[in-house]
C-alpha cells in the first residue's frame, strides 16, 4: 500500500528556483530524507560537547576542556598590582601613611596627603621621582628650603629619614613625632608642639629656640640639650 504525501506548494516553489521543480513526490520526499540525515550527523558530529569545544589538530582531536584549562592557568598567572606604602610628612594638609601603586611618584604621595601647603616649597622635591616602599617623603616649608635643610625627596636620604643623626642626637628641624615622643620628658603633646612651631616659625636655628615651646622652660631644656641639635 502506497503513502501519499502531500508536497506544500511554498516547498516546491523552492524546488522549482533551484531547478528541481520537475522532481516527482516520491523524489521530493527522498531526496528531504537525504537533507535531514545529513543535517542530523553534521549535528552529532560536530556539535560542541557540554563543558567545551572539540578542535581538530594533526594527531586528532583535543577537547576544548585542555583549552578551557589552558585560559583558567593564564588566567591564575596573572599577579595582583603590587602596592608601596610612604610615610608623607612636613608641609602638605594630612600627613600620614599612605599606601600607593607600585610605580607611584612622589607627585602622587604629596596628593594623597592632600596636597602641600601653602608655605611648601615643592621645588625641593623631585616630584617625578619613583617612590620606594617603606620611605619617608618630607616636604619643606619655604623656610626650612631656604635654611638649607635636606628634604626627605631622594633615595639616599630615604635611608636616614628622619631626625637621628650620626652621634645619635635628634635633630630638632628633621625629627618626626615619634623620634621626639622618644626624648625624655616630651610627650605626644609636646612633639606635636615642637613640629608646629617648626612650620610655624621656620626652624630652629640654635637648641636655644627649643625653649620658645610652649611647655619647654630651662628645667626641661637642661634635661634636652645634650640629646637634640639642629643641625
Amino acid at each position: 500500500m502506497s503513502v501519499l504525501v502531500e508536497i506544500p506548494d511554498r516547498f516546491r516553489e523552492l524546488l522549482a528556483r533551484a531547478g528541481l521543480g520537475g522532481l516527482s513526490d516520491r523524489a521530493v520526499v527522498a531526496l528531504a530524507a537525504v537533507v535531514l540525515a545529513v543535517v542530523a550527523f553534521a549535528a552529532w558530529r560536530f556539535w560542541p560537547a557540554p563543558g567545551g569545544v572539540e578542535v581538530a589538530t594533526d594527531s586528532g582531536w583535543i577537547s576544548g576542556d585542555v583549552v578551557t584549562e589552558s585560559s583558567a592557568s593564564a588566567e591564575e598567572s596573572v599577579a595582583p598590582v603590587a602596592e608601596v606604602v610612604v610615610h608623607v610628612v612636613g608641609a602638605v594638609t594630612s600627613p600620614g601613611v599612605y599606601s600607593l601603586p607600585s610605580g607611584s611618584r612622589v607627585s602622587d604621595a604629596v596628593a594623597a596627603a592632600g596636597g602641600a601647603t601653602g608655605n611648601a616649597a615643592e621645588e625641593g622635591l623631585n616630584l617625578a621621582r619613583v617612590v620606594a616602599d617603606g620611605e619617608q617623603i618630607r616636604v619643606l616649608t619655604k623656610a626650612e628650603l631656604e635654611a638649607g635643610i635636606q628634604g626627605g625627596d631622594t633615595p639616599a636620604a630615604v635611608a636616614g629619614a628622619g631626625g637621628a643623626t650620626a652621634s645619635g642626637k635628634v635633630n630638632l628641624n628633621r625629627a618626626t613625632a615619634a623620634e621626639l615622643d622618644s626624648l625624655p620628658g616630651v610627650g605626644p603633646s609636646t612633639a606635636q608642639k615642637i613640629i608646629a612651631d617648626r612650620e610655624a616659625n621656620g626652624p630652629f636655628k640654635k637648641i636655644e629656640d627649643l625653649m620658645r615651646v610652649s611647655g619647654i622652660g630651662e628645667k626641661k631644656f637642661d634635661s634636652l640639650k645634650d640629646l637634640v641639635t639642629v643641625g
